[in-house]
């Protein structure tokens, strides 16, 4: 029954509609199209209901042939209407519906015309592909941040954009009232006719205006690139603030919890212990790093603090600047600081002062780096720049490529520069930033060609051209910039080239005006209108980005390969050291110090353990070795040639008194001060068994040497012992017959050893005895024989006359002289008073001895005084005045030791090792040897990878 009805409708339908052509009033057609649509007909395939599309109603309105409007033949109508003739009308109806196609098409055709041009602009553009790595990932990341569909869904329907189009009815009703200005003959056919001719003469204009067009679109596109890069802009400043309000935060709760390194610190550490690492083992520094290389003042320097933000490097004009290679370390941060990585100092990047601070350090750095005879030096500065916004990578900058060395350089400045930035540059991971002055010419580039032999690919070379102003200003031909930045005028290639603008030539802009003035530049140029220079080609900022994507793409790839290179060396080491030193533990030079510190340290501890017994034993012995020359020589024997007891006593008092003034204190001193130091270098000397390691020898011997030279002994000291000694000396009463015997033994000793040496001395001086003769078969020499004719005259003349004076008398000399001629021998009269010297004090010394066995029972008569006695022992009581000074001279100093100057000792030794422990100079010098060198690399190598794989682990969690 439903499909009877349906059918039926259908009837109704068509033949409403082929009767309702030409009608005036509105056709019932438009009123039952939808609701025919929306019942199931059976000439359709689909009984489903389905809103008709948009493009469905245009089509009905739309033709692009504009074929001639057929004369339409007029049906009968059926049901109740008539038809009346009316030409006017027919002919309004045709120019209504020409109208219509006028429109209608020439929309339709100025749609394909742009969609055929935007088609041959976009062949036009080249294939970018290649370098979609220079664009930022979060662009490529944007579907993932931003929901399409609810954009696509807050668009209008079809419905809604058919409401938008024009209601053609009501058009054709408007059309009505003008059916007098539409009469034959009217002005109104002739401006139709016209109309109709203009299409055509449009479709010519079109052609014409193809290229204005493209222009126009050019132009258009540069805007909104322009527009997109300002909104980028403004959303990372937003971005900046916001981390930097992060990071504030974080920096206000470092008490809280220890904060997380970031990932380019991590890296950065891994490089700086790379750095002073001695690669004994063929392990090669292959980790990434960006290598800033460019020809002297092509602008380097200037590029580099563009990245970084700040005027942070010391400038000239002309003159070589960067003597070292600086590694620059930017990472993000709160606050824009930068710190040297052995200082803890902080410079404020936004303040002046710190800035000039900060330049003058780094100058400092770079020449004291330089070695004298030098003009550059190979050792890196390391130095860390933070702040907000700054992009993640490590830079290093070389010293400028020259050409020619100029007066006041070392010969050998060019070969130098080009070994450090080949050293630099061959690392197979290095990035190479080639910077290139625009405003020279670039036949005159000399690293160009050096950047062509260490990557003669340019897989990972990025051009900088610098002042590229200056370039557009000076160079006649703007092709020539084109043919630079694509790569065709250098025989080099690049992974991607870049123009850049870091300035105009005054060292006191600030950073921001140079970013202004850049982005004003590129703004305005030419380069960038006609399409030579790409936009995202031109200024510092895309430069970084890129840069900065190219040095984490380049890690990534190879940071792993780095870390299993060192686990192979680690385990290489870790073999050599099992099979070499078995039983030992792997010391570096660091706790082998500090095990050398505690052994010194320990030693020094050890003499407040010496006995009191034992200093004073060493310092009495000592200091009687050192005085007794004198005692003998000055005050005994003088004294002794008097002829009584009272010129005796006298004699050796005002002698005492003036030793004692002089001499005494000062030598008591200096015995005490060799005292420490033999006893302090014996304890460090001292090998202790097994235990004893001879790799600290030349440590503890430095140590020794320096502690003794920065001890001094206590000034005061010698006063306080002046007096101490002057008392003793006074002193002449013996208490008792036990100091008696031990004086006459002291003074027993004293003469044998004193005999002894003069027996030896006179041996030397007369030959062999004739036992030796015989036995040893030793003859005389002609001097001694006659040194032994004299020495039998003068024994002849001591025997004549016992109690002969010290000293020969002149005639005593002529009459010995005149025996020994009249034996045929000639002698000088000066070597018959040096060998009477020693016969006479051979003589007096026997004397003396036989003297002490006589007063061995004087000390009865010493009580009295020597009263009604022959026996006068005043030497013995000499003596005994000298061995008790001796005793309390060695107690005073004894105690000086033990209580003071021990003590000032071990303070100097504690200084001198902390001096030596930040001497690593040092360390290096005095702790040597093949153990010491392996530990040393084996902890560098397990140092180095545990911070790669630390790495590698936050790399991977940070994707």
């Amino acid at each position: 029954m439903w499909r009877t009805r349906a059918a039926a409708a259908c009837v109704i339908c068509r033949s409403l509609a082929n009767s309702s052509y030409g009608i005036k009033r509105k056709s019932p057609l438009q009123n039952l199209h939808l609701v025919s649509r929306s019942i199931h007909h059976p000439y359709y395939p689909s009984s489903k209901f389905q809103r008709p599309p948009l493009r469905i109603s245009v089509q009905l309105f739309s033709s692009l042939n504009r074929l001639p409007l057929r004369k339409t033949k007029l049906l009968n109508v059926k049901y109740g209407y008539q038809f009346h003739r009316n030409f006017w009308l027919a002919r309004l109806a045709s120019r209504l519906l020409k109208l219509r196609y006028l429109i209608l098409g020439s929309a339709v055709g100025g749609g394909y015309t742009v969609k055929k041009t935007y088609d041959q602009w976009k062949d036009m553009m080249p294939d970018l592909d290649e370098y979609k790595w220079i664009v930022p990932d979060f662009i490529w990341e944007l579907d993932e941040h931003i929901d399409f569909e609810k954009l696509i869904k807050a668009l209008p329907d079809a419905d809604d954009l058919a409401k938008l189009l024009p209601d053609f009815d009501k058009i054709g009703e408007s059309f009505t009232s003008l059916k007098g200005f539409f009469s034959p003959g009217s002005p109104g056919e002739t401006a139709f006719r016209a109309t109709d001719q203009g299409y055509d003469n449009d479709k010519q204009y079109k052609k014409v205006s193809d290229k204005e067009k493209i222009d126009q679109l050019q132009e258009e596109l540069l805007r909104t690139q322009l527009k997109y890069q300002r909104m980028l802009e403004r959303l990372e400043k937003e971005n900046k603030e916001l981390r930097k309000l992060v990071l504030q935060r974080d920096d206000k709760g470092i008490h809280q919890r220890k904060l997380k390194k970031s990932l380019i610190d991590m890296y950065s550490e891994v490089l700086d212990i790379l750095s002073d690492y001695d690669a004994s083992y063929n392990t090669q520094d292959h980790l990434p790093r960006v290598v800033v290389v460019g020809d002297q003042s092509a602008g380097k320097t200037s590029v580099l603090e563009m990245i970084a933000q700040a005027r942070i490097f010391p400038r000239g004009s002309g003159e070589m600047m960067t003597r070292s290679p600086v590694k620059v370390t930017l990472s993000e941060g709160p606050h824009h600081v930068a710190l040297f990585k052995d200082s803890s100092r902080e410079f404020d990047l936004t303040k002046e002062e710190d800035l000039a601070a900060l330049r003058n350090e780094i100058e400092i750095r770079m020449r004291n780096s330089v070695k004298e005879g030098c003009t550059v030096s190979t050792e890196t500065i390391s130095l860390s720049v933070k702040g907000p916004g700054l992009q993640r990578m490590v830079l290093v900058d070389l010293p400028g490529v020259i050409s020619t060395v100029t007066s006041g350089m070392a010969p050998d400045t060019k070969e130098t520069i080009f070994s450090i930035s080949k050293a630099y540059m061959q690392n197979p991971n290095a990035i190479i930033l080639c910077i290139q002055d625009g405003s020279v010419d670039a036949e005159r580039s000399i690293v160009t060609d050096l950047v062509s032999q260490m990557d003669p690919q340019g897989k990972r070379t990025i051009f900088v051209l610098t002042k590229v102003d200056l370039a557009e200003k000076n160079v006649a031909s703007p092709n020539r910039i084109q043919q630079i930045i694509e790569g065709k005028l250098f025989p080099m290639k690049a992974l991607g080239y870049f123009a850049v603008v870091t300035g105009k030539g005054n060292s006191s802009e600030s950073i921001e005006s140079i970013k202004e003035y850049e982005e004003e530049f590129f703004q305005n140029s030419k380069l960038l209108k006609t399409c030579m220079l790409k936009a995202h080609q031109v200024t510092t900022k895309n430069l970084s980005l890129a840069v900065s994507d190219c040095f984490w793409k380049m890690v990534r790839e190879s940071v792993e390969q780095q870390a299993d290179a060192f686990k192979a060396t680690r385990f290489n080491l870790e073999t050599e050291w099992k099979n070499n030193y078995p039983r030992l533990r792997e010391l570096d030079r660091n706790e082998l110090f500090e095990k050398a510190k505690n052994e010194i340290l320990d030693e020094v501890i050890s003499l407040t353990q010496v006995t009191p017994k034992h200093w004073e034993e060493i310092l009495q012995k000592t200091l009687w070795e050192r005085v007794s020359t004198h005692v003998i020589e000055n005050i005994y024997l003088p004294a002794a040639q008097t002829m009584n007891s009272g010129t005796f006593n006298t004699t050796v008092d005002i002698k005492l008194k003036q030793w004692t003034d002089k001499q005494l204190p000062n030598k008591a001193v200096e015995v005490a001060w060799e005292t420490l130091q033999e006893e302090f270098s014996r304890f460090m000397t001292e090998q202790k068994g097994k235990e004893h390691d001879d790799i600290f020898d030349k440590l503890k011997q430095a140590v020794k040497e320096e502690s003794i030279k920065r001890h001094k002994w206590n000034e005061r000291a010698e006063d306080s012992l002046r007096v101490i000694q002057h008392n003793a000396l006074e002193d002449r009463s013996i208490s008792d017959k036990q100091q008696w015997d031990a004086a006459i033994h002291f003074m027993e000793e004293t003469l044998q050893s004193r005999l002894k040496d003069t027996e030896s001395v006179i041996e030397d001086m007369v030959g062999p005895d004739w036992k030796k003769r015989w036995l040893y078969w030793i003859g005389r020499t002609k001097e001694q024989n006659i040194r032994n004719e004299t020495k039998n005259e003068l024994e002849k003349l001591i025997k004549c006359n016992e109690e002969h004076a010290a000293y020969l008398a002149n005639d005593e000399v002529t009459t010995v002289r005149k025996n020994l001629e009249a034996r045929g021998i000639t002698v000088d009269p000066c070597l018959i008073k040096d060998t009477w010297h020693q016969i006479y004090r051979r003589y007096f010394l026997k004397t003396a001895l036989n003297h002490c066995n006589l007063c061995r029972r004087g000390f009865y008569y010493y009580q009295r005084h020597f009263v009604d006695s022959e026996l006068e022992c005043n030497d013995i009581v000499l003596f005994w005045r000298i061995q008790r000074m001796l005793a309390i001279t060695a107690n005073t100093l004894r105690q000086q030791l033990t209580n003071t100057e021990v003590r000032r000792l071990e303070k100097n030794v504690k200084e001198v090792l902390e001096d030596f422990a930040e001497d690593n100079e040092k360390k290096v010098k005095l702790l040597t040897g093949k153990r010491v060198q392996l530990a040393e690399d084996l902890k560098k190598v397990r140092e180095i990878q545990e911070k790669l794989e630390a790495f590698i682990e936050a790399l991977h969690q940070e994707k």
